[in-house]
């Protein structure tokens, strides 16, 4: 049913690199072809090249590379009246917004991006731009409003069989459930985008779903081995492909497994390098959810009562500045498990 996985971000000349190209490679190839485009002066080509390398350094957070690299792609896009290379260029936009936290600005790009790829008559971009539409509103939480957008993009990549966005939407509607306490029907939709991904040769989207699975096998099977064993196959894959998000996102949740096992010295180290990775490429939701973890653990370790609350009190704000109310609602619980909800009031 599904043929291997492919990028479509990877265009123009770069059409032949694998889904699963280490990042360092892409930039490289990316940047090089991007060159010889702006030297001939071919506009279209550049922003295809450029997109590549906006890609690239977003997913190796180097986010003011990025930045720079997809708002050029654009400019040369636009350049050359490629409509479907300038709603490329704002998907990549919209994508690290997001990343970056900038949650209004996300939603305004990929809305734009979905328009210009519809215009353009390239489906694949604006099903991309839905996704990233999505994929911002469940982050925020509003599970409701996205969630029959995630289960129409899912029907739409399993009928033209497409791999990698059938585990993308499979995985998106799988962590709606977790969140929401469906923890075996969210263990059947990890499962699932684990089996495409690895059939499809989508390593990035295994090492996701395999991240999803190790948290299903933490908090509902208390089985904190086999956890961390996924998480440790997932790590080799984000280090292989230089995944800095992805491998963020690892310890993180290597760290709340640990956590859960109540082996709270090793979870705050694993926060600790979570927080210390998820700064340096200026990701502000996963920062704030490391800090959280690491106050837990610090909290269980003893620290002050009065400055754990603090911290969460000052984290609570940081989430609702964001707009994450999931996250936001995380924080009470913690104040509640700890004992500091009068505290914290």
């Amino acid at each position: 049913m599904y043929g291997k996985a492919f990028a479509p971000e990877y265009q123009g000349a770069l059409t032949t690199l694998s889904v699963n190209a280490s990042l360092v490679d892409v930039l490289a190839a990316g940047t090089e072809e991007l060159r010889a485009a702006e030297r001939a002066g071919r506009h279209a080509e550049a922003a295809r090249s450029g997109l590549a390398v906006a890609e690239a350094h977003r997913r190796l957070g180097q986010v003011r590379e990025a930045d720079r690299a997809w708002k050029a792609s654009y400019r040369a896009a636009r350049t050359a009246g490629d409509t479907a290379a300038m709603a490329w260029a704002l998907w990549s936009g919209g994508t690290l917004a997001r990343q970056r936290g900038a949650l209004a600005l996300a939603r305004r790009l990929l809305a734009l991006a979905a328009d210009l790829g519809e215009r353009g008559g390239d489906v694949v971009v604006r099903g991309y731009s839905l996704a990233g539409l999505a994929e911002t509103g469940r982050i925020q939480g509003d599970y409701e409003a996205v969630g029959r957008l995630h289960e129409q993009l899912l029907a739409e990549a399993r009928r033209r069989g497409e791999a990698r966005h059938t585990v993308w939407a499979l995985e998106g509607i799988a962590q709606m459930h977790r969140n929401s306490g469906a923890w075996d029907k969210a263990y059947e939709l990890f499962e699932e985008a684990a089996r495409i991904a690895e059939g499809a040769d989508d390593r990035r989207g295994h090492a996701w779903a395999l991240r999803g699975l190790a948290d299903i096998v933490s908090v509902r099977d208390a089985d904190a081995e086999r956890a961390l064993a996924l998480l440790s196959e997932a790590e080799r894959t984000c280090r292989e492909m230089n995944l800095v998000s992805a491998l963020a996102y690892n310890l993180k949740m290597r760290g709340n497994v640990l956590y859960r096992a109540g082996r709270h010295v090793q979870a705050a180290k694993m926060y600790e390098q979570a927080l210390a990775t998820f700064r340096g490429m200026d990701e502000p939701r996963g920062e704030a959810l490391a800090r959280l973890g690491l106050v837990k653990a610090r909290a269980r370790l003893g620290r002050d009562r009065a400055e754990t609350a603090a911290e969460l009190a000052d984290l609570a704000r940081t989430l609702e500045r964001m707009g994450l109310r999931h996250a936001r609602l995380m924080v009470a619980r913690a104040e509640q498990e700890l004992g500091l909800t009068a505290e914290a009031a």
